[in-house]
């Protein structure tokens, strides 16, 4: 064992001997290196694909999708999915058609509420759609969302009535109008869903939702009191977040009379 250990030592005491060994351990790490990341690349997965074209807006469904394998290397990127239940039940985005044959891709499939039009027919029979102008600052940085739940206040200069004439005063009353709201769309100035594309959301511009024809009458009544200096004004709630959100309901009877007795707009 000592000779051996002396041979060793001496070997490694070899400058050309140690360059040697250095080399040859270089040129595996290379090769294994090489070799797992080809391994990688020609290793087939299976992955959905389109069975038919499909169209923008369209609902992604079952008979839609096959799976196939290919190689890692042609999804290394990240971009298209590589689980069909990533895919089931969503939808081809407004500006994509999905050929037949292609594979998933993540810019081309979006959920129902990223969709620019589909949803506003998403409402209750007898509702009516109202179209709110909001900015950046009244949707809290942008961040009221299709799905979420608002309340409806009104601001308004407050009003003395001395026998027929009305008077505006110099006080603000503000009050909650209308509850649990549901927001169905947020659009932009073009009419653009404004988190249709996630990677940069657009700037606001109208909060679209559905309310009975009563309170619409009500709120366009006090969206036009422009001698009142009034404003509708959007305010989240938590509704989104119950298993059972609030029913939407008139929340003060005082600022119906009230929006009513100053205008003439009849039913």
């Amino acid at each position: 064992m000592g000779n051996i250990g002396v041979g060793i030592k001496k070997i490694l005491s070899n400058k050309n001997t140690v360059t040697l060994l250095g080399v040859v351990a270089a040129v595996f790490v290379i090769y294994f290196g090489y070799n797992s990341r080809v391994n990688k690349a020609i290793t087939p997965i299976r992955v959905p694909y389109a069975l038919e074209t499909i169209s923008p807006g369209e609902q992604i469904t079952e008979e839609m999708i096959g799976e196939k394998n290919v190689s890692s290397e042609t999804i290394s990127d990240g971009e298209a999915y590589t689980n069909r239940s990533e895919v089931l039940d969503q939808y081809a985005n407004a500006d994509s058609i999905i050929p037949k044959g292609s594979l998933f891709y993540k810019r081309s499939v979006v959920k129902k509420d990223q969709l620019p039009d589909k949803i506003i027919y998403d409402y209750p029979s007898g509702y009516v759609l109202y179209n709110l102008a909001v900015n950046t600052n009244s949707t809290y940085g942008n961040s009221i969302y299709p799905g979420n739940y608002i309340d409806i206040y009104l601001k308004a200069m407050n009003a003395i009535e001395e026998g027929q004439q009305i008077t505006t005063t110099d006080k603000i009353m503000v009050g909650k109008l209308i509850e649990n709201v549901k927001v169905i769309a947020v659009l932009d100035s073009n009419g653009n869903n404004v988190f249709a594309n996630l990677d940069e959301k657009g700037t606001p511009s109208m909060i679209i939702f559905a309310v009975p024809s009563e309170y619409y009458i009500l709120l366009k009544k006090a969206g036009f009191l422009r001698a009142y200096d009034s404003e509708l004004i959007p305010v989240p709630t938590d509704e989104s977040l119950k298993d059972n959100p609030g029913e939407l309901k008139l929340s003060s009877n005082d600022l119906k009379d009230f929006i009513n007795r100053v205008t003439e707009w009849t039913e």
